[in-house]
């Protein structure tokens, strides 16, 4: 069997676990299947050095790598790539290299140069949520996402940030060769094949300001203790021990949004982990994740992730739960 050639692209001030925690899932895949042939490519072979300060040995020079001769590309990201979307080197090299490559995938600020010689233009992309902005300003035609860890968009992939990059490489695995080899890469490595919480780049608590005060952050602990619970205004208001308006306010004030949305987010990830997790129907997930019905939490995820639940739990139902069903 021919191994199918994945090709990384670094440069100068490139993100080091961009490659390399990526590289080490292809590589775990090819020594389980046979396949894949992992190449470094930089815009002229030889040590190229990473924002970190680590060197890393390219084999090979854009031009010692033909148009035709990469099955999969993956562009690293970095601080560096403000520098590297004016290689016109580089760029030509990607833009001709993509028209002939099966698939073609960006981790973290790698999205610039995809974005850079128009291969996001119409299309749905992420990046590293702190970069989400200006690659939507920078790059209007690109669809920005900043929630999810990766997503697919016809044959082109795209990552949130630095580890992300090991999620998007574990998902082009179970592309090419299913659940079950995907999920032995995973376990070799110790890693989740699927993370807790499934896509988005941040939990409800990470993504929010943290609290500032006590009376806020009594709010935020219940609706946590219970996140499948009801959480209307005034049981967080009494939890605070402050007014229902006083508690909107400071609540909107610190944590930069208001309780019903937080609580809408919180209730989102309950659902997406039961769905995961678990083999159970999608009224009792409803219900127990605080959407009440099973039309009411389908709306939620078609706003919110735009999926069904059906759809979400079929892509990111864990092995155990596969093996029960």
């Amino acid at each position: 069997m021919e191994r199918r050639r994945v090709g990384f692209v670094i440069y100068e001030g490139f993100q080091s676990l961009d490659l390399v925690g990526p590289y080490e899932v292809f590589q775990q895949a090819g020594r389980l299947t046979g396949d894949y042939e992992v190449v470094v490519v930089a815009p002229e072979a030889g040590l190229v050095g990473s924002r970190s300060g680590l060197p890393v040995h390219a084999s090979h020079g854009v031009a010692d790598v033909p148009p035709n001769g990469v099955d999969t590309i993956v562009v690293a990201g970095g601080r560096g790539v403000d520098q590297a979307v004016g290689n016109t080197a580089l760029t030509g090299w990607l833009s001709a290299t993509a028209a002939h490559a099966r698939r073609v995938a960006s981790v973290c600020s790698g999205a610039f140069l995809l974005a850079e010689v128009g291969l996001l233009d119409g299309r749905r992309a992420t990046t590293h949520w702190g970069r989400a902005r200006e690659l939507a300003e920078r790059h209007p035609a690109v669809h920005v996402d900043a929630d999810p860890i990766f997503i697919r968009d016809g044959r082109v992939w795209t990552s949130a940030g630095v580890t992300a990059g090991m999620d998007l490489a574990l998902a082009l695995v179970e592309d090419d060769h299913g659940r079950q080899v995907a999920h032995e890469v995973a376990r070799q490595l110790v890693m989740y094949l699927r993370r807790p919480g499934g896509q988005a780049q941040f939990s409800a608590a990470l993504s929010a300001n943290p609290p500032a005060t006590d009376p806020v952050r009594a709010a935020v602990a219940a609706i946590h203790a219970n996140p499948g619970g009801r959480h209307a205004l005034d049981d967080l208001a009494r939890h605070a021990r402050l007014s229902p308006r006083h508690l909107q306010r400071r609540f909107t004030a610190e944590l930069g949004t208001p309780p019903a949305t937080y609580v809408q987010r919180v209730h989102l990830e309950a659902a997406q982990r039961a769905l995961a997790e678990s083999g159970d129907p999608l009224d009792a997930v409803a219900h127990r994740c605080g959407f009440g019905t099973a039309e009411t939490m389908r709306r939620a995820f078609h706003r919110n992730l735009g999926v069904a639940p059906s759809d979400y739990r079929e892509r990111f139902r864990s092995s155990a739960v596969e093996k029960d069903s």
